[in-house]
């Protein structure tokens, strides 16, 4: 049975998120696990999320607020079961529940479910579940977005599979540049995952060795300048790596006084050449332009 209700207290429980956050007020809502499953805590600050209405069952706890003083949202935190038909009443009551709850929505914790079969590995393939949930999460106008740092939640000896994630409303994408991290997992089966913010690009920064540079008659002179002049002491592994990256530094400081930096250079022909394509869908290009488009496509080349 679904309910809206007021936010949990107990003395127990308030010592225990006061541990946790022990200089600031936090206002908290729980559900209790059935046996030793299931069970969720949802924990904010009121500073950052005032909480408006709230809804909740042994499967979910939807929290509807204001969040950071100006975006008005709804934060659900969802523990679908096992089983397929319980799992179908579940997307069909929290449908029901997008009237009532109309503001953007975020979804996250557990669904027990994928969207597709690339997200499991050693289970079970069930089309029908599968394809409930993606009609539940196109229903509800929601995008899954993509985690980092792990392929699946989920796992086993010999099964994986990726049912923890977070699903949002588009809206929640134009407020922030959000990210979502697998963490490591300790004693659970499911590992944590991390909503966050994050403006910073955590990918390392790739070294492009560009191909015209050997046919340069200079380069393997250069090459072997550049390496020898690395002057490092130190361990073996030390020494290597100190001086790929000062050898990598060289390199591009070579290229820019020589090619005057291919990468730029290749954007600017590669934008033009596009630019060119563009109008040749809609008109036809005149004799200089086509002979421009035959230059340019050499010049990419």
């Amino acid at each position: 049975m679904v309910m809206l209700q007021e936010t949990k207290k107990s003395e127990v429980d308030d010592r225990f998120v006061r541990s946790l956050w022990p200089n600031e007020s936090m206002e908290f809502m729980w559900v209790d696990a059935e046996d030793s499953t299931g069970g969720f805590l949802c924990i904010w600050n009121p500073d950052v999320f005032a909480l408006k209405d709230c809804c909740s069952s042994r499967r979910f706890i939807l929290l509807a607020g204001i969040f950071h003083s100006s975006i008005d949202c709804v934060i659900g935190n969802i523990y679908a079961p096992n089983e397929e038909a319980v799992r179908r009443q579940l997307w069909g009551v929290l449908s029901k529940l997008k009237e009532n709850f109309p503001k953007p929505w975020c979804l996250g914790e557990d669904f027990n479910e994928i969207t597709s079969i690339v997200e499991r590995k050693g289970c079970l393939r069930k089309d029908k579940g599968m394809a409930e949930f993606g009609s539940f999460i196109n229903e509800l106008e929601l995008v899954d977005i993509s985690m980092l740092g792990r392929q699946y939640t989920w796992g086993n000896s010999q099964s994986w599979s990726r049912i923890d994630r977070f699903l949002v409303n588009p809206k929640w994408l134009e407020w922030f540049k959000f990210k979502v991290w697998g963490l490591p997992r300790m004693l659970s089966d499911h590992c944590p995952i991390l909503l966050k913010e994050d403006k910073r690009d955590w990918r390392p920064k790739p070294f492009r060795f560009i191909n015209v540079w050997v046919m340069h008659p200079m380069f393997m002179k250069e090459l072997k300048k550049a390496w020898e002049g690395l002057n490092v002491r130190g361990w073996v592994g030390y020494i290597v790596m100190s001086k790929l990256r000062s050898f990598k530094m060289a390199l591009k400081k070579w290229n820019s006084e020589v090619f005057e930096n291919v990468e730029s250079k290749l954007k600017e022909v590669e934008d033009e050449l596009h630019k060119l394509h563009l109008k040749a869908e809609s008109t036809n290009l005149n004799e200089m332009e086509i002979t421009r488009r035959k230059e340019v496509l050499g010049l990419v080349w």
